[in-house]
């Protein structure tokens, strides 16, 4: 993810902390240096810091309970409102996600008890919710921050535990994809709510308000994608009319090839129609003016470029496409060649019209 800072592995999975968490810990300890001075600003910095020890603990409750059931887990990312953990899939049925969904906060319930009962830890309502306050011991804060934690993730509403347990108690009666809009749609109301309670409590209500409605909006756009494509594979939705660059091509070309099409990426293949990079229309108006016309593609062209078989599922396809946030996706034979290329426009006309386009289909292509 853009703007995300890698720390290190944890059984497989990358541990990431995006800026903006740096820089609202930077901004807290800013904010109660000018209040206490030094000592208050390295207690609140130092309670921010363990908190989100916590919150790690709990995505990796998400980790090895996806684990169990074959689902493996890239990477988690720190955010100054909480920890994403990003599962290659969510499992469907109904009795595993619930699972999935419910360790996370099982872990916080883990933590709060260790922080209560073996390290003392007050249990005095009063103290566990002045969680700014540094005159309450750090291990009372800090038990009273799991409890919220318990209970925040379990409000039912994506991207929350409590928006997935309710799926999956909704799956078992009603089907996946049911379940699915039904709870995104209980999600958005509870956003409105959210949002509208923000305007005379607090104005960061609102802002996780809006996270909400989108998160719910995404879950219930992807459920409907996955029952679009599923069966499908990449040769169906794939773009086979393109014009293609060859190594020798140079940016002059490329500006003749742009004129004469409406393409917006442009691949780079060798004489064996192997994939050796793909050039974008922003990308070659950028290396015209920093390179001139006559210097070759093959020097400016992104050659990081995600590639996949035409016979896997499109699900799959798209899946990479996101997680690699390329312009498009190499589309091979089994002969490693290039036969089509797909993009997240491709991916959306088709959600679009719900059906596969004849000009999509597996097919020759144009060269340069």
């Amino acid at each position: 993810m853009p703007w995300s800072i890698h720390v290190g592995t944890i059984a497989g999975t990358a541990v990431r902390i995006h800026v903006t968490f740096l820089l609202f810990l930077a901004w807290i300890g800013f904010a109660q240096w000018r209040i206490g001075g030094p000592a208050a600003a390295a207690d609140s910095v130092l309670f921010i810091a363990l908190l989100f020890l916590c919150v790690l603990a709990h995505e990796f409750g998400h980790v090895l309970a996806a684990r169990r059931y074959g689902v493996r887990t890239p990477h988690i990312t720190l955010f100054p409102i909480g920890g994403v953990a990003s599962l290659e899939r969510i499992p469907e049925k109904p009795r595993e996600e619930l699972i999935v969904a419910v360790a996370g906060p099982a872990v916080n319930v883990v933590i709060a008890l260790v922080l209560i009962v073996l390290l003392g830890a007050t249990v005095d309502v009063t103290d566990m919710t002045r969680l700014e306050d540094p005159r309450v011991s750090l291990i009372a804060r800090l038990a009273g921050a799991n409890v919220v934690l318990v209970l925040f993730n379990l409000i039912p509403a994506f991207p929350m535990d409590g928006g997935r347990v309710l799926r999956a108690i909704l799956a078992m009666r009603l089907g996946f994809s049911r379940a699915t809009q039904l709870a995104a749609t209980i999600g958005q109301g509870f956003a409105f709510l959210l949002g509208f309670a923000g305007l005379f409590l607090n104005p960061l209500l609102i802002f996780i308000a809006i996270f909400v409605y989108l998160a719910a909006s995404s879950e219930a756009e992807h459920v409907a994608f996955r029952d679009v494509t599923r069966g499908l594979p990449v040769g169906e939705a794939m773009m086979t009319q393109f014009e293609v660059l060859g190594p020798q091509s140079s940016l002059d070309d490329a500006v003749e090839t742009m004129i004469r099409t409406a393409q917006k990426e442009f691949p780079v293949v060798d004489g064996a129609g192997r994939l050796r990079g793909i050039l974008t229309r922003d990308a070659l108006v950028m290396a015209l003016r920093n390179h001139g016309a006559a210097a070759p593609v093959i020097e400016v062209m992104n050659t990081d470029v995600p590639t996949i078989h035409y016979r896997q599922p499109l699900e799959a396809a798209f899946r990479k496409l996101n997680e690699a946030k390329a312009p498009a996706l190499g589309v091979l034979d089994s002969s490693d060649r290039l036969v089509g290329l797909l993009t997240a426009e491709n991916i959306g006309e088709m959600m679009l019209v719900r059906a596969v386009q004849p000009q999509w289909r597996f097919g020759a292509r144009r060269r340069a």
